[in-house]
Parts: C-alpha cells; sequence; structure tokens
C-alpha cells in the first residue's frame, strides 16, 4: 500500500532514539514491531510504501503512529520566531516527527535504558517479548509483539533477569505489578499537567527524572519535557555556555514553553547528525 505523507523523513524519526525495534532493510526500508503487527515501510519522495502482516486499517495506524496528521509547521515557525538563529537546527529536522509508541513499552523501554547502551535495550526488549509476546510471521520471519501489562502479570524478577534486563529486573518487576494490582494508572496521567506527571512516574523505583522525561514526551505527546543527554549538553555548552542540568531545563523552559521538549530533540538530531 502506498501512502502520500507531507514533511516526512522516515530515517531521521525511525532512527533518533525515540523507539528500539527496528531494523534498517538493505533497500533502505524500515521493518518496525508495532503493538499488533510487524510493519515494513519505505519513503520515497512524498510516497511511503507499508507492508504488513496485517494491513486492516493500515494507513490510520500509520498516520497515528507517526504522528502524521500533527501539525508540525507552525511549532516550527513559531521556534523560528523565537530565535531566528534556530534556522539550521529547523531545517536539518524537517519531516521529524515524534512516534506515538505505546505507553507501557514506552514505560518499560525507558526503564530499561537507565545506564545501558541501545544494543543492550534492544536485546532485552526482544527478550521479553520473545518470552511473553505473541508470535507474528511477516515475510518468512519470525517477530514477536510487545507483551501487555497482563502478560506479564506473573511474570517473576528471575525472567527479566533471564530477559538480560540487568539490575533493572526489579523495577520492570515492581511496575508490573503496580499496574496490575490498580496501584499504579498509566492512563491517570492525561489528566495531569506534566509537572504532576513526571512526580507521579517518579514515585516508581527506576523511574528518575529523565526516564519520566522520555516516557512523557514519547507515550504521551507532551512537547513541554525532555531528557538531556551527552548531545544536548555540548550544544547547550558551545550556545549557552552551561551544562548543567538544572539551568539547561529553565533556559528551554524559559524560552520555548509549551514546546521545549520538542526543540530539544531537535538539537538532539541536529547535533548527532552533524558529527557523522
Amino acid at each position: 500500500m502506498v501512502i502520500d505523507v507531507d514533511d516526512f523523513n522516515l530515517k531521521d524519526t525511525v532512527t533518533c532514539g525515540q523507539i528500539f525495534r527496528f531494523k534498517e532493510e538493505d533497500d533502505n526500508s524500515y521493518t518496525i514491531i508495532l503493538s499488533d503487527r510487524v510493519v515494513n515501510l519505505k519513503l520515497n519522495g512524498n510516497k511511503l510504501t507499508v507492508d504488513s502482516n496485517n494491513m486492516d486499517d493500515i494507513e490510520n495506524v500509520v498516520r497515528k503512529y507517526f504522528d502524521l496528521d500533527f501539525d508540525y509547521k507552525s511549532i516550527n515557525k513559531l521556534l523560528l520566531e523565537i530565535d531566528n538563529s534556530n534556522k539550521n537546527i529547523i531545517d536539518s529536522c524537517f519531516g521529524l516527527k515524534m512516534i506515538n509508541e505505546p505507553r507501557f513499552e514506552v514505560m518499560i523501554s525507558y526503564i530499561l535504558s537507565a545506564n545501558n547502551g541501545v544494543p543492550q535495550i534492544r536485546n532485552a526488549l526482544d527478550n521479553i517479548s520473545k518470552k511473553f509476546g505473541k508470535k507474528v510471521i511477516f515475510r518468512d520471519k519470525e517477530y514477536y509483539l510487545f507483551p501487555s501489562i497482563y502478560d506479564l502479570k506473573d511474570a517473576s524478577i528471575d525472567d527479566y533477569r533471564m530477559c538480560k534486563a540487568g539490575f533493572r529486573d526489579k523495577y520492570i518487576y515492581e511496575i508490573v505489578n503496580k499496574i496490575n494490582n490498580k496501584e499504579f494508572d498509566i492512563d491517570k496521567i492525561d489528566n495531569m499537567d506534566s509537572k504532576e506527571a513526571l512526580e507521579y512516574l517518579m514515585t516508581n523505583k527506576g523511574i528518575g527524572e529523565k526516564v519520566a522525561s522520555c516516557i512523557l514526551l514519547f507515550g504521551y505527546h507532551r512537547f513541554d519535557v525532555f531528557p538531556i543527554d551527552t548531545w544536548v549538553k555540548k550544544y547547550m555548552k558551545s550556545n549557552y555556555n552551561t551544562d548543567n542540568v538544572k539551568e539547561i531545563r529553565k533556559i528551554m523552559e524559559d524560552k520555548y514553553s509549551n514546546n521545549c521538549g520538542l526543540f530539544i530533540q531537535y538539537i538532539f538530531n541536529y547535533s548527532r547528525n552533524k558529527s557523522n
């Protein structure tokens, strides 16, 4: 199936650190494991070719997942009005979208991300999915969907340890049990402002400010929060003479308000690509 898209950079969107369970194929397409299916996507100009093991409602699924109907142009225009020196950054991130990843998977993914490398995060997610998720066949290959909260209700700390979660095994075990026992509600966050949501997420062991910010940005479309990594610190040191996390947050929040999280993602993507 071919979907007409505007202002979409598939490569940057998939590879900029939002998601972990994808593969770049030899033909420059990307195979991604979604919550209920596996998709392969290839972009040629404004034409996005999509294949999947489940083509039901595929256009709507893809458009929602990649946030294709959200108005990024207006935000980019506003970012330039605030500071026109951002033009190189904005231009370099043209077509970058914030993926709407399933919230539970985002939460587990970023708990796993603490002091961990991308290959190790991906491996742990794949192992958890293989042990507890549903197997699907796509293009004669086996894939495993990420398990639901209910699928993991009987999983033990040892299970997560065997899946290579490392010291994070107990954190995953605790949050899964809290959600299944109704002690923590991931949908309750919809009714909170972002400051309150950060505090609510951080009541869980293994979720500090950086992890909570990733969860809100990538799982809840909250563009007023952001994680701070080494790329962002280098940019801020060069342009604002600070790499202090609290100072970075204040500068970005004061300057870019509700869009500071999106702009930080642009900085990350720009800085990372510039170094390659």
